[in-house]
């Protein structure tokens, strides 16, 4: 098939079958856009984090709580809203910090994850899209074979064109899935990040309680 006939099927599936066509192009759009927003949105919330934890070890250990904060609020972005967060809750709250910080870092998830579920319901609902457009094409090709008759080259050019349906439908899938995977991955390493920092501060919590327990 030579790329004029395939777009000539292809823009034929667009108007005649405008039930499937409609809501897959939809879906597309969607993908589109969703994929630029989470992109550029973990772009601008990407920091070297190591770097930044080696700094803040040193300034707790020398107890400068101030000097932190500030340091979290200079580094911004979601690690820095989270340590800057993590600093004020490790001298307010030590006894209750870690559910105190568990609550934080859920408000910060959601915000990562935000528009995500967009992604996993079209990977999972596009393929259905354009397989019912795939039957539903081939029920009319059927059709028009039954009442005005035909041989087989009517029969396969019915059922090629009823098939774009389903090629396009995967193909937004496809992509959905791909973005969706990748950018779960991306959350994940963030929420490591974030355990990374609960840890360092669990740690100077515990290390400042024991000299106490040992003169009790």
């Amino acid at each position: 098939m030579d790329n004029n006939k395939f777009f000539s099927f292809f823009m034929e599936f667009m108007i005649r079958d405008w039930f499937a066509s409609i809501p897959i192009t939809v879906c597309s759009i969607l993908t589109v856009a969703v994929v630029i927003e989470r992109y550029l949105y973990y772009q601008k919330n990407r920091r070297d984090v190591s770097a930044f934890i080696h700094q803040l070890q040193k300034e707790l250990e020398r107890n400068q709580l101030q000097q932190a904060q500030m340091n979290c609020s200079r580094l911004g972005g979601v690690i820095g809203e989270v340590a800057e967060e993590g600093v004020r809750l490790m001298a307010e709250q030590k006894e209750d910090f870690s559910k105190a910080f568990d609550i934080t870092v859920g408000l910060v998830t959601r915000k990562l994850e935000k528009n995500l579920a967009i992604l996993g319901t079209i990977g999972a609902t596009a393929p259905f899209i354009g397989l019912f457009g795939t039957v539903v094409g081939v029920v009319f090709t059927l059709d028009q074979l039954g009442v005005g008759g035909g041989g087989t080259p009517v029969v396969v050019t019915g059922v090629a064109k009823a098939l774009i349906a389903t090629g396009y439908g995967l193909m937004v899938a496809i992509v959905a899935v791909i973005f969706n995977n990748t950018y779960t991955n991306t959350v994940k390493r963030f929420n490591d990040d974030f355990l990374l920092l609960k840890l360092l501060f669990l740690s100077f919590i515990s290390s400042e309680a024991s000299p106490t327990s040992t003169t009790r």
